[in-house]
């Protein structure tokens, strides 16, 4: 009888990236399937190559990841759960490679200014690159002992390579903010705890368009926990919004809340409602 396929989930990046690690912790018993890029990623969702996406949307010292607000709509996913992955970077170089003989690190941008303060005490030169896990994997098959590389401990497991100082970073909350995403929503029932409903909305050209679109989720007691606003023509004249709301679309004020809201809209579109994390409440 053939085997069954273990079924996947597909993240942007290298092995041994956070979105990687993150792909662990959540769905261990899914195969992670490496794609080069977020449009790579997503259509191996949409077309079954993967059963679940995980798609990092903001961090909380570089803010938005660029792309995810355009091409997540677009995608026809749907959200289903979101995860809070903790960034530790993480210093490493080949094997045996002394702190002291190193001369250069390797890292993604974001990663080496985040880790500014170690990088000056440690004397080394900034070397960019396009990925973390793929600096790890870089200097692991350039194997100089003078060359370092920011990454995950997964990074350090799966190229071989030592960690020559732990947790680099300046701030020790660095967190990325995840969502998990599939072919058909999986709408948790109305009542089963905390609940985040995520949409996005246009609103026509008048004048307080948007306070009033937003006026119903204050009067109904409906918190709204993220908004955010960006440019979708080249002209700068059309504004979408991405917002997060506490709450379940059938709660009665909820529905009156988006009742208003798609009122005063010229586009508005559900992408996921899915139980809140833990993280929120324990944060």
């Amino acid at each position: 009888m053939p085997r069954k396929s273990k079924q996947r989930i597909a993240f942007q990046g290298m092995p041994g990236a956070y979105s990687h690690l993150a792909c662990r912790e959540v769905h261990r018993e899914l195969e992670p399937l490496p794609c080069v890029n977020f449009e790579d990623a997503l259509a191996a969702v949409k077309t079954g190559r993967a059963e679940l996406g995980m798609i990092p949307v903001e961090n909380s010292i570089a803010g938005r990841v660029a792309d995810i607000h355009h091409l997540l709509p677009g995608s026809g996913l749907h959200i289903i759960g979101e995860h809070y992955q903790p960034v530790h970077h993480q210093l490493l170089a080949v094997k045996g490679a002394k702190k002291r003989d190193l001369t250069h690190v390797h890292s993604h941008v974001q990663a080496l200014s985040q880790c500014r303060k170690a990088i000056a005490r440690l004397g080394l030169k900034r070397v960019v690159a396009a990925d973390t896990a793929g600096s790890a994997a870089e200097i692991a098959k350039a194997g100089d002992p003078t060359q370092a590389a920011i990454a995950s401990s997964l990074a350090a497991e799966i190229y071989g390579l030592d960690i020559v100082e732990r947790d680099i970073a300046d701030a020790e909350d660095n967190t990325t903010r995840f969502m998990i995403l599939s072919r058909k929503p999986r709408l948790p029932p109305a009542g089963d705890g905390p609940v985040v409903t995520t949409f996005i909305f246009r609103v026509r050209s008048v004048p307080a368009a948007l306070f009033k679109a937003l006026g119903g989720f204050a009067t109904n007691g409906v918190n709204v926990t993220k908004l955010e606003s960006y440019m979708t023509d080249s002209r700068f004249t059309v504004a979408e919004f991405w917002a997060d709301i506490e709450g379940h679309p059938s709660d009665r004020p909820v529905k009156l809340a988006l009742e208003e809201l798609r009122f005063f809209s010229t586009m508005f579109k559900v992408l996921g409602v899915y139980p809140a994390n833990k993280f929120r409440q324990d944060g």
